[in-house]
């Protein structure tokens, strides 16, 4: 017991010194045909179980086997006819300073758009209708989304040199009944707030609810709730999304008084202690005031921001109750939602050369077609 103790302890000395595209829910009207194809890629683990003993080799003493066959595989081609290529990486993005910045965005908070029916007899229907509206907008617009955060990520000498923030990630929330989509919260890394607005400013969706529709005309994002981020850095808190269960986020903001009594500070042991117990964190860290520097005393901790994986809602909930931050009091408000993890980072796929057969290169075509540059030495690159 004195051994994980002290790594408790050595991980909250460390953290006190640094101080999915569409998702799976049914649309309610009937969808437009698309015009472009597209590709699912299908990944799978394997491992080699297998328990096979020296004894029992299929090779004598005087045959080994040989390290390569005359027979090719299919499909193979020799890598010494593949011509080298001198591939220079980009350079780190400019943006990764640390400023992490969350946007939490409610469909039916910031959307001034009216879905009410014209027919008054229609009244108990217009709040279905409201959300269900909004459902449909947002999953028309979600492609515009995910590649205004790609662009926004690919920063390079030839395509998007003035970006001045990367997202991060972004995850679509999901209705209770898992039937509709209602926001989406977003992680900005930026040097400023200024920077990270003026990225909001350009993402499709929030445009649309703020009822901006000139592509080009300016948009207030005032109204978006902006925080910082201070995620834990430990490898206990980052499990894989949906391992063990489905994605799930915990929104939860203190109490006013929370911080002159002290809870937080109370439980921030035991409730560390609770989450890395678990072994369902994917990611954890308390929200603080956004300000424009991070060490400015008034950027104090007023929420928790939490994403872990559970198999239902109700298990979901019971573990966020039985957090002993939510026993103590800490929280005013707990909100759950489980979530779609948009693919925001764009992750370039490049040919296979050892088997040019496979179809492998679907991500340039992609690129090519929302008219990104790509047959300069750069754009294949990443930039994390």
């Amino acid at each position: 017991m004195g051994g994980i103790s002290s790594y408790f302890v050595a991980i909250l000395s460390i953290i006190s010194a640094t101080n999915a595209f569409l998702p799976l829910c049914t649309s309610h009207v009937k969808s437009k045909t698309s015009s472009t194809t597209t590709t699912t890629h299908q990944m799978s683990f394997m491992a080699d179980s297998s328990d096979y003993k020296q004894s029992n080799s299929d090779f004598g003493d005087g045959d080994k086997g040989s390290a390569t066959s005359e027979a090719p595989l299919r499909g193979e081609v020799d890598l010494a006819e593949v011509p080298v290529t001198e591939e220079i990486p980009v350079p780190m993005s400019r943006n990764n300073v640390g400023n992490r910045f969350v946007a939490v965005v409610y469909d039916r908070i910031h959307s001034t758009k009216d879905y009410t029916s014209e027919d008054e007899s229609d009244g108990d229907n217009d709040q279905a209708d409201m959300l269900w509206g909004m459902h449909n907008d947002r999953i028309e617009l979600t492609e515009e989304h995910v590649m205004w955060a790609r662009k926004q990520n690919l920063y390079n000498d030839t395509f998007n040199t003035e970006s001045m923030a990367d997202i991060l990630w972004s995850h679509q929330l999901l209705s209770s009944d898992l039937q509709r989509t209602i926001g989406h919260v977003m992680c900005v890394d930026a040097s400023t707030m200024e920077d990270c607005r003026e990225a909001l400013s350009r993402d499709p969706i929030i445009r649309s609810l703020l009822g901006t529709n000139d592509k080009n005309g300016e948009c207030d994002v005032s109204s978006i709730p902006l925080y910082r981020w201070r995620q834990i850095r430990d490898h206990t808190l980052r499990r894989d999304d949906g391992r063990d269960g489905r994605p799930n986020m915990l929104l939860a903001f203190d109490r006013k008084e929370a911080m002159s009594d002290g809870v937080r500070e109370e439980v921030t042991n035991d409730h560390l202690e609770y989450l890395i117990r678990s072994e369902r964190i994917i990611a954890a860290g308390p929200l603080h005031v956004a300000t424009a520097k991070k060490t400015d005393p008034k950027s104090i901790p007023i929420g928790t921001l939490l994403f872990f994986n559970s198999p239902d809602r109700d298990e979901a909930i019971d573990f966020v109750q039985n957090d002993p931050a939510a026993l103590a009091g800490l929280y005013e408000t707990m909100s759950v939602h489980r979530f779609n993890n948009l693919d925001v980072t764009g992750k370039f796929v490049s040919e296979n050369l050892y088997f040019p057969k496979q179809n492998t290169y679907q991500m340039k075509e992609a690129m090519e077609y929302w008219g990104y540059p790509v047959e300069d030495q750069q754009t294949k690159w990443l930039n994390w």
